[in-house]
């Protein structure tokens, strides 16, 4: 055996596939290889095998995550789900890209902080809060219909209670 085939040689005695169209080998090998990362992780790692995988894979993760997380924040002045679904995106992200991974750390602990914050206040300033993020999603809204479609929410309610 040549020193170059010994060095193709992984760590577990096993040769890699020599053909370059061998992905599934490929993919089973890299499968073999990462008996702990089963589920997603076992499928992800499997796709990564190959280079056109990794490709593909850092593509379609890229694709989903971005939209999320645009669709996420054009939610967030709008009562809703804004920032879950700003989260949920920040996280597809990461499973292909580690400043994601970083972002979405950042956001947990900022998040858990301020609930933490908030948790240690009294109620005066808990419902202040409340009243303040009620108010501007109501701003939010009136000013959005508003602009977007001219309709005017507050004479059309006067219009309804006349009747």
């Amino acid at each position: 055996m040549a020193i170059s085939d010994k060095m193709r040689q992984t760590e577990d005695g096993m040769e890699p596939p020599t053909s370059v169209g061998d992905a599934e080998g490929m993919k089973a090998d890299a499968a073999e290889r990462s008996p702990i990362r089963s589920g997603l992780h076992g499928r992800l790692d499997a796709i990564r095998a190959t280079r056109t995988g990794r490709l593909t894979l850092k593509i379609v993760i890229g694709g989903i995550g971005g939209v999320l997380v645009v669709a996420g924040l054009i939610m967030v002045p709008f009562p809703g789900p804004g920032w879950a679904v700003v989260f949920a995106g920040l996280a597809v992200l990461a499973l292909e890209f580690h400043w994601a991974h970083r972002l979405l750390e950042f956001g947990k602990r900022t998040l858990a902080a301020w609930m933490a914050w908030l948790g240690r206040q009294n109620w005066f300033v808990k419902a202040a809060v409340i009243l303040v993020a009620a108010a501007t999603a109501t701003a939010i809204v009136y000013f959005g219909v508003k602009l977007s479609f001219g309709v005017d929410l507050v004479t059309e309610a006067q219009k309804l209670l006349r009747l």
